[in-house]
């Protein structure tokens, strides 16, 4: 490493030490202090990992955790993000604040879709794991079809990583790349020919903008897709989900490639992630029982499905940011056969989207008919989803505008179990609020 680039990463775990031990953790303001000084600091680690970029709209961080579960079966040295802090100021702090690798070590990141081309600017991936690309945040990423760009603009700096796809995502399946490509996906029923929904995303073949149709689709505009009119079709999958055996809001049992595993947690977007994961694990060598090992022994992630308690109550925290991971989730809670209560929290800042008309894409009018005995809404947008749980005709719901009052609200609900969806920067103050007073281990890593 040069000069600049140890004193740059000397100040970098200064500050984060600095801010672990009197505030409550920060994972931004090392790496901006960092690449203040250095701003080319991510080529000096080049040479001490190999890295494995995770991208796409959902199902990055989940991915990203299993992943490394999976890679920690077979190598000592698995460096992440865990957080999911994954803009390029998040990722040095990553690298800065890691041990020091004795031999070249292995990493596995969740990069920001924006942020892919300003890593590997500096640091040539050896695999990309692209989980799904569906709208979010157009503020920041515009349609679906640029967010793909600001990817490729990044994988056309690797050419000889190794693309591990969802081959269910008609979007990765548009681009001639010179790379290496494997696709995942589902295979697990097969049905005549039907349409989509009107309003799904990505519903016009990119080659000839027909109407796609499908043999099977999942969620959104995931499946087996097919365009009748001039032959694109989904890529032949080198590894498939083959069964759903069980799905619970807690938990999700199925078969890849004839092989059961069990994860430990609910919801059908999150058998996607570990598919991935079993994609990267079984082309870096991982044996199929190490992987179901590394499935049940994961934990939860930072803020995704994240439980803890508060007072007598049980509470899910999940992260929502989109309309199609908001109907999952909500899919997903729907399915739970016990009372439980619902709040959420929506936030507005530029890391969750400035634009919050993505709520009304949600369907919340599922839970007229759902065990949901009470709602609480919260956050700086609380008029937002209020207004939108009036339209959905849910009106038993109360209204706590600053997040420290939410506590004392969850003690205070009739049910013992508690589901909290909050979007990113909600997550992160709520989060640290309940650190603060001792209902979960730490802030923001």
């Amino acid at each position: 490493m040069s000069i600049r680039s140890t004193m740059a990463e000397a100040v970098g775990r200064s500050s984060y030490w600095f801010l672990h031990r009197f505030y409550n953790g920060g994972s931004s303001l090392p790496g901006k202090l960092t690449l203040a000084i250095d701003p080319h600091i991510l080529h000096a680690f080049s040479q001490k990992y190999d890295l494995i970029i995770v991208t796409g709209t959902n199902g990055k961080t989940l991915t990203t955790a299993l992943t490394v579960q999976v890679l920690r079966q077979k190598y000592d040295q698995v460096l992440t993000n865990p957080t999911g802090s994954n803009m390029e100021q998040g990722i040095v702090t990553t690298f800065i604040t890691a041990p020091r690798p004795h031999k070249k070590g292995l990493a596995v990141l969740e990069v920001d879709e924006a942020n892919v081309v300003k890593v590997t600017q500096y640091i040539r991936p050896v695999a990309f794991v692209f989980t799904n690309l569906f709208r979010d945040q157009l503020d920041r990423y515009g349609e679906i079809y640029t967010t793909y760009d600001k990817i490729l603009a990044g994988v056309r700096r690797a050419p000889q990583a190794t693309i591990i796809a969802n081959g269910d995502d008609q979007l990765f399946n548009t681009v001639e790349l010179p790379n290496p490509v494997i696709y995942y996906g589902f295979k697990h029923e097969y049905r005549p020919a039907f349409d989509a929904p009107a309003n799904t995303d990505g519903l016009l073949c990119p080659k000839c903008q027909h109407i796609l149709r499908y043999h099977l689709r999942t969620y959104a505009g995931l499946g087996d897709y097919f365009c009748p009119h001039c032959g694109f079709r989904r890529p032949e999958l080198k590894y498939a989900v083959t069964k759903l055996t069980k799905l619970t809001p807690a938990s999700s049992t199925f078969e890849i490639d004839g092989h059961e595993f069990t994860i430990g947690v609910g919801g059908l977007y999150n058998i996607y992630n570990a598919l991935a994961a079993y994609a990267v694990g079984r082309e870096l060598g991982v044996s199929t029982e190490q992987i179901k090992t590394a499935f049940a022994n994961s934990q939860r992630v930072f803020g995704r499905q994240e439980v803890f308690k508060v007072g007598n109550k049980k509470v899910d925290m999940i992260l929502v940011k989109n309309p199609v991971g908001l109907n999952q989730v909500l899919d997903m809670i729907a399915t739970d056969t016990h009372p439980f209560s619902l709040g959420f929290l929506l936030n507005a800042n530029y890391a969750d989207g400035i634009d919050t008309s993505w709520i009304w894409d949600g369907n919340f009018e599922q839970f007229t008919r759902s065990k949901a005995q009470q709602y609480f809404v919260g956050g700086e947008r609380y008029a937002d989803i209020a207004t939108r749980l009036t339209m959905a005709g849910i009106t038993n719901f109360t209204t706590d505008a600053e997040l420290p009052a939410v506590i004392d609200r969850i003690k205070q609900l009739p049910t013992d179990h508690v589901y909290v969806l909050a979007t990113y920067t909600a997550m992160l103050e709520f989060r640290k609020i309940l650190a603060t007073d001792g209902y979960v281990k730490g802030g923001m890593d």
